[in-house]
């Protein structure tokens, strides 16, 4: 397994604008917001930051809190763009902004391992910033979250972007539970992208709990995977794993089928100084 950091760099809607003292401060779009940041223990560039949001985290470690934000932020949304893309980005109760900044090397990496007409899926999909990336690379994707309002913005996205006649199957389901029917049914995939979080619940109340539930996971989409599979993306946030983890875990899954496993860090690269902000940790196989 080799080592790598990927890095986001600013681009014109997204920028991490400085970061310090357990905070970060960043653009999106129009706005600046600050949230908390734990691995940011170093001393920010400037003391004083202007935003016209701010997210006070709660005394657990749950993930709660709230925004505080000014008059002028859309409390419904407003429109941003990566590369041909156009998305909505939006203050969540869950302090993030409806997508995830430091996709976008992933995004890249993929997109340019894949052809017209490749069937691609799209575990834990959230909005659909991912899924409409490959797309407009010409994959047939199928997208899969259980949040019936996340898949619902993934097609409002679609719409903005003028890709709402790409081949894109939109499936409110338990994750596991629809890699396990694919099976099954004995489909395959060229690609498998996912990104679980640490705890979650399936549109029937199924439980989701990323140390136990990852490795009956990953063996779901070895099974669709073959010799002419090209790539299993695999990203995790928030939790106490280690990247050579579960590259080992690729590893072990999908030894059969030669390729190379990569394991690292991803990272947000500050404006104000060019020093690295960590996000986030994965594991990627490709052939």
């Amino acid at each position: 397994m080799s080592l790598l950091t990927l890095v986001t760099e600013p681009w014109d809607d997204y920028g991490l604008v400085d970061s310090g003292h357990g905070r970060k401060l960043e653009r999106f779009g129009r706005f600046r917001f600050i949230r908390p940041e734990p691995q940011a223990m170093w001393a920010p560039a400037n003391l004083s930051w202007e935003a016209d949001g701010d997210f006070i985290a709660a005394s657990d470690e749950d993930g709660g809190g709230k925004w505080h934000l000014s008059r002028d932020v859309p409390r419904g949304g407003w429109h941003i763009k990566w590369e041909e893309l156009r998305f909505t980005a939006q203050n969540t109760p869950f302090r993030h902004l409806a997508f995830f900044p430091d996709m976008a090397p992933q995004w890249s990496w993929m997109r340019d391992r894949t052809g017209e007409g490749d069937e691609v899926m799209n575990l834990f999909g959230y909005t659909g910033v991912g899924s409409l990336a490959l797309a407009a690379e010409g994959a047939r994707v199928t997208h899969v979250d259980a949040s019936k309002k996340s898949v619902d913005i993934a097609k409002s996205n679609a719409f903005l972007s003028d890709m709402t006649d790409r081949p894109i199957r939109w499936m409110v389901d338990d994750a596991v539970k629809f890699a396990a029917r694919e099976v099954r049914r004995e489909r395959r995939y060229d690609g498998i992208f996912l990104d679980p979080p640490k705890f979650g619940r399936g549109p029937d109340g199924e439980i989701w709990r990323i140390e136990e539930h990852l490795p009956g996971l990953i063996a779901h989409c070895r099974r669709l995977l073959d010799e002419n599979s090209k790539y299993l993306v695999l990203t995790v946030y928030a939790v106490r794993m280690s990247a050579l983890a579960i590259g080992e875990l690729l590893s072990q899954a999908l030894a059969d089928l030669g390729g190379t496993v990569e394991v690292g860090e991803m990272a947000v690269r500050e404006e104000a100084r060019g020093l690295l902000l960590p996000t986030a940790i994965f594991a990627r196989w490709s052939r």
